[in-house]
This record gives C-alpha cells, sequence and structure tokens, in this order.
C-alpha cells in the first residue's frame, strides 16, 4: 500500500518535472558571480555573469508632485463619492489624519478597508486643464521585469501618458499614451501591445484599453512588461534563452526595459460624459491607491547584491569592476576596456571580468602624446587636398607597445595609428558614439550628462518626432528642431493657432478667432463644413456666385440679375433735403 503511493507520488513529480522543464529556473537567476573549481593547478575562482534578483522597487523611490499643491486637502474641500457622483459630501483635510491624502499612500500597504490614496484637488478651476506630474525617482539605473501597475481609486483617467528617463529626469521620453479616444487626444491610431510583433516592439503606442468611465472594476492601469518579453520567450516565458539572447545583443531593447526615472502624466480626469458638468465640478479629480513597480538594480550582469543605504541604491561590484553601475574597471584592473557581462552561452553566461593592467605587472615608461597641429603639416602635392595617411589597425595592446595609448573610454577595443601625425585613433566606436576617442555621440543621439564617458548609456536617442521636426538630430540638450507651428523638445506640439494633423498645421478655423460664418461648423480646425449654399474657406461665399447663377428666385439674398451696381448705392444712401421739399402731398 505504502509503494504504491510511493510510485503514485513519484510519478506526478516526474510528470511536474517535465512540465516545468522549459521554465526560466533551467536557465537560471545569474545569482552567483563566482565559484570555486578544481584545476590542474589546483582550486581556482570561475567567473559568471550576474545580476540582482527582482523586487518591489517602489521601496526605495521618491515621490514628486508638479504642480507640489495638487494634493486636496489646503484649505479643506469635499468631492462627491465615485459610486454617486452626485453626492458630494466627502471630505478632503490635509490637518486631519483620518481625512488626508498625501502622496505616500499611493505605495503603503494595500488590503485594508477602506483603502488609502492620493488624491487631487477637484477640477474647481474649470476650463482650466486639471493635469499632473507624478515623477518617480530612483537616483539609480533600474531594470524593468514586469508590468507596471496604476491602481485609481477615482475612474481612470480619460487622457494620460507614461514617460521614461534615462539621465534622471533631465529627458524624457513616451513609453505608452492613455486616452479614452486615442485619434483626438494624441492624433494616434488605437492600439494595444497584442497588436505588437518582435519587430515592433519598441513601438509607442496608445490604448484606450485602459480609460473606461465610472466603473468598480475598471480602476487597474497596466504598462505591460511580461507581454513584451514574451514575443521572445513565449506565452509563458519558458523560451527565457531566446529573451535573454535578443536582450545580450540589442542594445535598443535593454534600453527599453531600463529608467532612472517614471513619470505618469495625469492630463484629464475621467468625466464619463461628452461635456462636463460645470455644475458638479467636485465630481471630478484625480486618485490613486496603488503603484507598483517590479524590477531590479542595473549593475550590467557584474553584482548579485544592490544595498541601500543614505537613501541611495548602490550595486556591490564583482569581477573587478566599480561605480554605482559596476560601469567600469577599478584602478589597476583596466588590462583591456570595461565590457558589461553578458547573459550568453546559456546558463552560466560571461562574466567579461576586468584584468590587471599592464602598468600594474612591469610598470613600463610612460609616454607623453604628441598632439600636432594638422594645419602645420607640409603638403607636397599642391593639388592633394590633405596629407596621405598611413593607417595600422592594431589592438589596444599592440598599440601600447607603440608607445600609443588606446583610450576609447570602453566603447571599442580596436585602434589605428597614424605614423604621420603621430597619435591613434578609435575605431568601430559602439553604445551610438564616435570620434578620436569616441568621445562624441553619432548623429541623432546626445550625450548623457549624468553618465561618465565611459558609460555605455552615455548617449541617449534624440526621439525627434519625425512629423514635427527638421530632421532626427537634437543639440546637446536633447532638445529637437522644430518645423514652423511645431514646439515641444521633442517637436511633438503645437503653437497656438496651429492644430496637429500629420504635423503642426496653421488653423483654418476655431472657436476663437477664425469663425466659420452663415452657421458653418468647424472641422478639427482644418475646414470648414458649409451648408448647401455656402462656400469658401469660412463659408463667407455664396455658392451660386462662382456658378454665376444668382437670381431672386434662388432665395439665397442675391440681388436681382442684371440691377446695376450704380441704382443699389443710390438707394443705400439719403435723399438731399431739396428732394425732400418736392416730394410731393407726403413732403407736405
Amino acid at each position: 500500500m505504502y509503494l504504491s503511493r510511493f510510485l503514485s507520488i513519484h510519478a506526478l513529480w516526474v510528470t511536474v518535472s517535465s512540465v516545468m522543464q522549459p521554465y526560466p529556473l533551467v536557465w537560471g537567476h545569474y545569482d552567483v558571480c563566482k565559484t570555486q573549481i578544481y584545476t590542474e593547478e589546483g582550486k581556482v575562482w570561475d567567473y559568471m555573469a550576474c545580476q540582482p534578483e527582482s523586487t518591489d522597487m517602489t521601496k526605495y523611490l521618491k515621490v514628486k508632485l508638479d504642480p507640489p499643491d495638487i494634493t486636496c486637502g489646503d484649505p479643506p474641500e469635499t468631492f462627491c463619492a465615485m459610486g454617486n457622483p452626485y453626492m458630494c459630501n466627502n471630505e478632503c483635510d490635509a490637518s486631519t489624519p483620518e481625512l488626508a491624502h498625501p502622496p505616500e499612500l499611493m505605495f503603503d500597504f494595500e488590503g485594508r478597508h477602506p483603502s488609502t490614496f492620493w488624491q487631487s484637488a477637484t477640477w474647481k478651476e474649470y476650463p482650466k486643464p486639471l493635469q499632473v506630474n507624478i515623477t518617480l525617482s530612483w537616483s539609480k539605473t533600474i531594470e524593468l521585469t514586469d508590468n507596471i501597475v496604476i491602481t485609481f481609486e477615482s475612474g481612470r483617467p480619460d487622457q494620460m501618458i507614461l514617460e521614461k528617463s534615462l539621465d534622471y529626469g533631465r529627458t524624457w521620453q513616451p513609453y505608452q499614451y492613455y486616452a479614452t479616444d486615442c485619434l483626438d487626444a494624441f492624433h494616434m491610431d488605437p492600439k494595444s501591445v497584442k497588436d505588437l510583433s518582435q519587430h515592433t516592439v519598441l513601438e509607442i503606442i496608445c490604448t484606450e484599453e485602459y480609460s473606461t468611465g465610472y466603473m468598480t472594476n475598471s480602476k487597474i492601469i497596466h504598462f505591460e512588461i511580461k507581454d513584451r518579453f514574451a514575443f521572445f520567450a513565449g506565452p509563458w516565458l519558458r523560451n527565457m534563452a531566446s529573451l535573454y539572447g535578443q536582450l545580450d545583443t540589442t542594445k535598443k531593447l535593454r534600453d527599453f526595459f531600463t529608467v532612472t526615472d517614471l513619470r505618469i502624466r495625469l492630463l484629464r480626469p475621467a468625466v464619463g460624459e461628452i461635456f462636463v458638468d460645470e455644475l458638479h465640478l467636485a465630481r471630478y479629480f484625480y486618485a490613486i491607491s496603488d503603484i507598483k513597480v517590479h524590477g531590479r538594480c542595473k549593475c550590467n550582469l557584474h553584482a548579485t547584491v544592490c544595498v541601500y543605504d543614505n537613501s541611495k541604491l548602490t550595486c556591490e561590484c564583482e569581477h573587478n569592476t566599480t561605480g554605482p553601475d559596476c560601469g567600469k574597471c577599478k584602478k589597476n584592473y583596466q588590462g583591456r576596456p570595461w565590457s558589461p557581462g553578458s547573459y550568453l552561452p546559456i546558463p552560466k553566461g560571461t562574466a567579461n571580468t576586468c584584468i590587471p593592467s599592464i602598468s600594474s605587472i612591469g610598470n613600463p615608461p610612460k609616454f607623453n602624446r604628441i598632439w600636432p597641429n594638422i594645419s602645420s603639416l607640409e603638403v607636397s602635392n599642391p593639388k592633394q587636398v590633405a596629407p596621405k595617411l598611413a593607417l595600422s589597425t592594431v589592438s589596444s595592446v599592440q598599440v601600447a607597445n607603440h608607445k600609443r595609448d588606446c583610450e576609447c573610454f570602453g566603447h571599442s577595443n580596436r585602434c589605428s595609428y597614424i605614423d604621420l601625425l603621430n597619435t591613434v585613433i578609435c575605431v568601430s566606436c559602439k553604445h551610438n558614439t564616435r570620434g578620436q576617442h569616441c568621445e562624441l555621440c553619432r548623429l541623432g543621439y546626445f550625450r548623457n550628462a549624468s553618465a561618465q564617458l565611459d558609460d555605455e548609456n552615455v548617449c541617449i536617442e534624440c526621439y525627434c518626432n519625425p512629423l514635427g521636426s527638421v530632421h532626427d538630430r537634437c543639440n546637446g540638450s536633447g532638445f529637437c528642431e522644430c518645423k514652423t507651428g511645431t514646439t515641444g523638445p521633442k517637436c511633438d506640439e503645437c503653437l497656438p493657432g496651429n492644430s496637429w494633423h500629420y504635423g503642426c498645421q496653421p488653423n483654418v478655423c476655431d472657436n476663437e478667432l477664425l469663425h466659420c460664418q452663415n452657421g458653418g461648423t468647424c472641422h478639427n480646425n482644418v475646414r470648414c463644413l458649409c451648408p448647401a449654399a455656402y462656400t469658401g474657406i469660412l463659408c463667407e461665399k455664396l455658392r451660386c456666385e462662382e456658378a454665376g447663377s444668382c437670381s431672386s428666385d434662388s432665395g439665397q439674398g442675391a440681388p436681382p440679375r442684371g440691377c446695376p451696381a450704380l441704382l443699389l448705392l443710390l438707394l443705400l444712401l439719403p435723399l438731399p433735403p431739396a428732394l425732400l421739399g418736392t416730394a410731393g402731398p407726403l413732403g407736405m
């Protein structure tokens, strides 16, 4: 009896093990940086790629609201209940703990009843927009590993943007747009993550999936990280080898899931109807009860531990690396350029450890660089635009043997020696860099002022809006050159008097200065929809005038055909007094 039970349990275990086999556990979690192994030379260290464990990153963030005084309760105010938007006897009072709704309640433990939440002031200043920026900062580069989940206590907003920063909030890029009407709000066709593929996984989309009105089961908004992982690892994330391989070889994909800051831009509260009820503005506000952000410290696969000390996250670096993100080699361990660890080959990866410098081994003599003035070089052939330079591509060690430095800040390990100039230049700069020492950014990228020159994130893509910008390049601050009528750091906003229609176009009509005439209506600021009898840009012309067919029978208010214009003018002018005195019996 016991034997049969044992055999049944064993069979069940074998079945479960076979089913679980493809899951990420098989590929390892990269949770060990090194182990001791025995070789013919004795015990030695075997180094592996490693990374910290994924965790709830909201425990380490700082939150900032803009405007700073947008939280309700100062002064106290009443607001309407969600279940009954016309029952407006709820109170928010910052001076009373039981009635206060400060920002930290977005990150406290959930599960209590009633739930705790942050809440904004109500829309009492309508029609001025009610807009709030919620910035989450870590002062550290982190890698997202699970969906970002935002739980609203109010209705989900009609318009919202989730943004990310890679340079500690200096510049921002959109992550995803949310709206009840994407075309109207952001001039984008609505999509969901299911509409994406491996080739379009980095596309910035606008979704209408999460922006319904007052419904008790419609409080959560997602930014789908795992669904994007699934394009490479399969629906159940079983093929992690494929995902790791893509993250290893595609820097843009790795950067997509990497942030230093997140920003939630609340642009329009849940209205629920076409028009705002101006008699009950206390119905409209934002309230968030919970925000979840799961991820890990980015340590470039050189650490398994990330410590939180003095309100700051720092990697405990291995593999002879150092820096907040283990982004450079230790002193005396710069024998080859720093490189991040690699997920490949599965399951241990490659550590890419920093090795001792040549100077720390033999202390060779130092040699000064020579930087000649190119303009002083002699050109033997007057027709020759520049002197011919002898190039010889050599490795960094060979360059050192030629008494030259190959300094590329870790963005290349190959240099070319120019004999005539007595110097070297870096070859095949990586990480979107260029220049003699890979010290400049490629066109279409700009310098990350928060990163060191040897950081692989030193150059950030400009992300200029192709419809609103002159070209895809930006200045040193990340600002793009905008076309006429367009503004914004990325040229994705319109100046007053312009509207977005495949780029910013001058308004043909509006409801302020350029009114459509004769009963016409303005359509999307690009044209007037005129009644049948009228035409013209602002419906200012009679249609019969263009055809020359206006008559008294037309009923369109045109003067009778054949009536001289001079006679019409005389009828409009007042009569002289002399004529009035001889006007017959009426003048007596």
